[in-house]
């Protein structure tokens, strides 16, 4: 599996921007902080897979900001030879999921975008509890999603995937 350290040099050569590196570091950051404590209480997790995957679950954004940087970096992964394990945690982090019915009305590829591991999963929830570099609280991440108009069906969702995974140790 690809390491930490080539996945930071990866995503620098690609051109990632160096606020969204330091973004990458830090939700790798809390999501192996995540993935230690559900291994602690008997989970089988991969704490390194989830370590580079959350490292890279923003590649595609070498390319675009847009909420298409998830399919972007699903496809510079597959096409590097990245493990299908990290490929499908970079397509699958937006958010708590999209589904095949919201990828057609995004315009992304019809596809089914919800995470489905538990490595996939804590990369993803990590990814909504760090804005920026700093981290904030799922109540936060709600809040800010309300402002934005996010449908409440999808901060739903969000909050579900939060008890799903801290649920994992409390």
């Amino acid at each position: 599996m690809i390491t930490r350290a080539e996945a930071i040099k990866l995503l620098e050569e690609t051109g990632c921007a160096p606020n969204v590196i330091e973004h990458c570091k830090e939700v790798a950051s809390l999501a192996v902080e995540i993935a230690n404590k559900a291994e602690a209480v008997g989970h089988n997790v991969n704490p390194e897979l989830v370590e580079v995957g959350a490292l890279l679950h923003d590649f595609g954004r070498c390319k675009t900001h847009k909420i298409d940087h998830a399919v972007e970096g699903y496809r510079l992964a597959r096409t590097r030879g990245i493990e299908s394990e990290i490929s499908e945690i970079i397509k699958r982090h937006i958010g708590a999921g999209i589904s095949k019915e919201e990828a057609k009305m995004l315009g992304l590829p019809e596809d089914d975008y919800f995470p489905r591991s538990l490595e996939e999963k804590i990369v993803a929830h990590a990814d909504n509890l760090v804005k920026g570099t700093s981290r904030i609280t799922v109540a936060e991440r709600i809040a800010l999603m309300h402002k934005q108009e996010v449908p409440e069906n999808v901060i739903q969702r969000v909050n579900k995937l939060a008890e799903e995974v801290e649920g994992l140790f409390l």
